[in-house]
C-alpha cells in the first residue's frame, strides 16, 4: 500500500495516547496489521509511517473512514461484530482493537475472530475495576464518570464494561494465551498484569494486552 503523507515524527508520537503507544510498541516492524475501530487513523498512520507495517483498517463510521482515506490509509467501513468472518484465516500478523472491546455486541466472538485471522491480537480497554470507579460507586451510589469512562450511563456507547481481572479470566476460559498484560494510569504510568493482578486491577485506568491462540 502507499504510505500516507509525511508527518512530523515528534508531533505524531506526541499525539498518541499512552495506551495507544503501548499498542503500537507491541507490533513488530513490517508486520501485516488490521486495526479494528481505527477512528481517524492516528494509530494506523503511526504504524505505517514509523514501523512500516502493511496496514489495513476497519471503521464503523463513514466520517472515520473518510478521515483515514484522506491520509492515504487503506480503511474500509465495517462492523467488527459481523464482518470479521469475511477475512480468511491467518490473513494478518496482528489484529488490533484499541478502546473498542467494550462497545462490541459480541466481545467473545470478536476475540475469537481476531485470533483466527491474526497470528496475534492486541486489545486495550477501560478498566471498570479502577479505584476511582469503585470510589464513585461507593461514595455516590451512581454510575461513575471518569477520564477513562467520560460519558454518563444514558449516552455512553459502552455496553460490555469489564475489569482487568474479568478480562484475564475470560482469556483463561477461552484458552487464549496472554503474552503480555499492562495496566496504565491517567498519567501513563505502567504496571505489569501478572502476579500483581489485584494491584493492577485497582490502579490501572486501562488495560493493554498482547494475545495469541492457545494450544
Amino acid at each position: 500500500m502507499n504510505r500516507p503523507p509525511h508527518a512530523d515524527k515528534g508531533e505524531l508520537i506526541g499525539g498518541l495516547r499512552p495506551d495507544m503507544q503501548l499498542v503500537a510498541d507491541m507490533v513488530e516492524p513490517g508486520a501485516r496489521v488490521l486495526d479494528i475501530g481505527c477512528e481517524d487513523g492516528a494509530l494506523l498512520r503511526y504504524l505505517v509511517s514509523f514501523k512500516e507495517v502493511d496496514g489495513r483498517g476497519m471503521e464503523l463510521s463513514q466520517a472515520g473512514v473518510n478521515a483515514c482515506v484522506a491520509q492515504g490509509l487503506s480503511v474500509i467501513q465495517g462492523d467488527a461484530d459481523f464482518d470479521l468472518a469475511d477475512y480468511p484465516d491467518d490473513a494478518f500478523d496482528y489484529v488490533l482493537l484499541s478502546q473498542s472491546l467494550q462497545v462490541m455486541r459480541y466481545p467473545c466472538e470478536v476475540l475469537t475472530q481476531m485470533l483466527r485471522i491474526g497470528r496475534k491480537a492486541v486489545v486495550s480497554f477501560p478498566n471498570f475495576g479502577h479505584w476511582r470507579v469503585r470510589w464513585h460507586l461507593l461514595a455516590k451510589g451512581r454510575m461513575p464518570v471518569t477520564p477513562a469512562l467520560p460519558m454518563s450511563w444514558y449516552n455512553t456507547p459502552n455496553i460490555h464494561i469489564c475489569t482487568i481481572s474479568d478480562f484475564v479470566d475470560l482469556c483463561a476460559d477461552m484458552g487464549v494465551v496472554i503474552e503480555r498484560g499492562i495496566a496504565v494510569d491517567h498519567s501513563g504510568r505502567m504496571g505489569a498484569v501478572g502476579r500483581a493482578r489485584r494491584l493492577a486491577n485497582l490502579l490501572g485506568e486501562q488495560g493493554v494486552f498482547l494475545l495469541r491462540r492457545g494450544g
